[in-house]
């Protein structure tokens, strides 16, 4: 038999981990779309003014440092949602909210992100093709804003769904 002090110890337990699963979760987040927003809003911008045609070449070394720790966010908002998510007392509920709904544009978030780093990056590395090679940048830098776009939908989703 437990006794009052092993459950409440079970239960401080059971809290702080709830804590440290949804701190790493928000984490990711703000890693994964505060990233996309930082690039797309200062870095970009900032390396045209500064570089002009050779932005392009520090937005390459910069994509090259930010994939890595994107890619990580988003393995830990996979495992951490799955565990959130899995935690809920009633698991019907959150699927006929407003979760669902994330659910789908968080997947497709993490589509688009691989789509991009697994197969356009490398055709856009190969192509020679001067008018093609700026066709397949433009695409990656709007799926990029379709990111951005769908994240931002992402977080407001979660704070709706928090408040119902």
């Amino acid at each position: 038999m437990l006794s009052p002090q092993t459950h409440f110890s079970e239960d401080v337990m059971k809290d702080v981990l709830s804590v440290l699963i949804m701190w790493l979760h928000i984490s990711a987040t703000v890693v994964w779309i505060g990233g996309i927003l930082f690039i797309l809003a200062v870095a970009l911008p900032s390396s045209k003014v500064v570089l002009g045609a050779e932005a392009g070449k520090m937005m390459g070394e910069i994509s090259k440092r930010f994939t890595p720790l994107a890619n990580y966010s988003i393995l830990l908002l996979v495992v951490t949602g799955v565990i959130l998510a899995g935690s809920t007392e009633n698991l019907s509920i959150t699927l006929m909210s407003w979760s669902v709904l994330k659910y789908i544009l968080a997947i497709s978030m993490i589509i688009i992100h691989f789509y991009r780093g697994l197969i356009l990056t490398p055709k856009i590395s190969k192509t020679t093709d001067g008018n093609k090679k700026l066709s397949f940048q433009k695409l990656s830098l709007n799926l990029v804003r379709v990111n951005l776009t769908l994240g931002i939908f992402v977080v407001f989703f979660s704070v709706l769904n928090a408040s119902i």
